[in-house]
Order: structure tokens, then sequence, then C-alpha cells
């Protein structure tokens, strides 16, 4: 049974996992400076699902090592193919 923070997500947790390692840096909403690898559930706290969603069909579509995100609100996103 699938936990309420994934309620919505496209992709298995089990499958991100296996393909990313998923990479925060930048500035969150309270003013901490972040450089953190983070699973699924650490990104969905930060971003949220919607924007998660997003981010993982960008880096699902990505050929290279790296997919870099850049989110306005000051954080980047990094997911290394692993």
């Amino acid at each position: 049974m699938q936990n309420s923070i994934y309620q919505g997500l496209e992709f298995t947790t089990e499958k991100i996992n296996l393909e990313f390692k998923i990479k925060v840096n930048g500035v969150n909403y309270s003013g901490q400076k972040m450089n953190i690898l983070v699973g699924v559930s650490g990104l969905i706290n930060l971003i949220g699902i919607e924007l998660a969603n997003t981010l993982f069909h960008r880096a699902f579509k990505s050929k290279g090592d790296v997919c870099i995100c850049m989110l306005r609100r000051g954080l980047s996103v990094k997911f290394y193919r692993h």
C-alpha cells in the first residue's frame, strides 16, 4: 500500500531510485543553503508532486549522464544516472 505522499506519482519509486541519484542544491523556502542527495520522498517534500512528476519525465527523456533542472525558486535539481 502506498503512502499518501506518493499519491499521483507517475513512476514507481523503485524505478526512479534504481535509475537516478538525485541531488538538490540552492536555497530552500526557509533561506537555508542546501547541497544534499535526496530520495523520491525528499524531492516531493521540497517541490511537490506535480513538479516532481514533470522533472522525472524530463530526466527519463534525457540521454546524458546528468539532467540539470533549474527552478525559479533558487533550487537546482540534478539527476545522475548510475
